[in-house]
Parts: structure tokens; sequence; C-alpha cells
């Protein structure tokens, strides 16, 4: 699976941003797909994941720090996952990275928060949220 993320820029505070990953591969529909970002001088944290697409839909997970200002959705039409972020504040300026891992319903949030489980990466977009 290749990604290619897109759709960061310079906002100020309070402002909305959509990010977007643009996926390559036949098997799409069978990942989940994740967004974490990295600021300078700190570790990659995750921001958020959504697993694959049921009758009931696809579960999401976020970090807390984000939960109830983003969402994450996906397009498998459009081999697509989007980033909505809202009131957007200067501690969440990073680069930001889409990812992907195979799905496996017997893991959790836990197990898809860890960046060490995902074996593909976006090359990263910066946002940068001004005071």
């Amino acid at each position: 699976v290749q990604l290619q993320a897109s759709g960061g820029g310079l906002v100020q505070t309070g402002d909305s941003l959509t990010l977007s990953c643009a996926a390559s591969g036949r098997t799409f529909s069978s990942y989940a797909l994740a967004w974490f970002r990295q600021a300078p001088g700190r570790v990659r944290e995750f921001v958020g994941a959504v697993g694959v697409l049921s009758r009931n839909g696809a579960i999401t997970y976020y970090a807390d720090s984000v939960k109830g200002r983003f969402t994450i959705s996906r397009d498998n039409a459009k081999t697509t996952v989007a980033l909505q972020m809202n009131s957007l504040t200067p501690d969440d300026t990073a680069t930001y990275y889409c990812a992907a891992t195979m799905w496996d319903p017997f893991y959790g949030r836990a197990d898809y928060a860890d960046r060490n489980r995902y074996a593909y990466w976006g090359q990263g977009t910066q946002v940068t949220v001004s005071s």
C-alpha cells in the first residue's frame, strides 16, 4: 500500500482543516487506517484510527487530546482516508502522517494507537496553527 497525505496548511486558532490521504492497492478495504502526528522534538503520537467497514459502519479510535474535535473517516470507493479537524489550537501544530495496517478484529484501541503496528506510511503534511 502506498499512501500520500495532503491538505495541510497554516490556519488560525479555532479554524478547521481537513487532511486527506490517498492510497493505492487493491486490498484497501482490508486495512485499518490511522493518522499520527509529530511535533518538533517530540515522538510521533497517535491521533485517530478507523477500522474496516461493516454493516454497522467502521469502528473509530481517537487520542484523548482530539476526541470531540477531530473525525476520521474512510472512503473505500475512492481509497482515501480523511481527518476532519475542528477547533484547532497551536498544540495541534505538527506534521501529520497517515498510516495503514491490516485490520485484525482481535486488536483494540491500544493496538491501533501503537505506531509500531503500522507497516505503511505516507510522507506527512504540515499543519501549523497560529495563535
